[in-house]
């Protein structure tokens, strides 16, 4: 892996963590008990870095 790579993975992990953050935030926010709203932030990160290595896949 170049330097790179590495760092445009570390941009995608980092963007798909602040997504996960947000949405665990507002689902905590919006009344979720805080173990549930959890899980929706770890469902939105998973499925924001899935899009991008999707993506990334489909480019190459």
């Amino acid at each position: 892996m170049s330097t790179l790579q590495v760092l445009m993975l570390l941009l995608a992990l980092s963007v798909a963590l602040h997504i996960g953050c947000a949405a665990a935030f507002t689902a905590w926010r919006a009344g979720t008990h805080p173990a549930a709203a959890l899980l929706v932030g770890g469902g939105a990160t998973g499925t924001a870095f899935a899009l991008y290595l999707t993506t990334l896949g489909a480019y190459r």
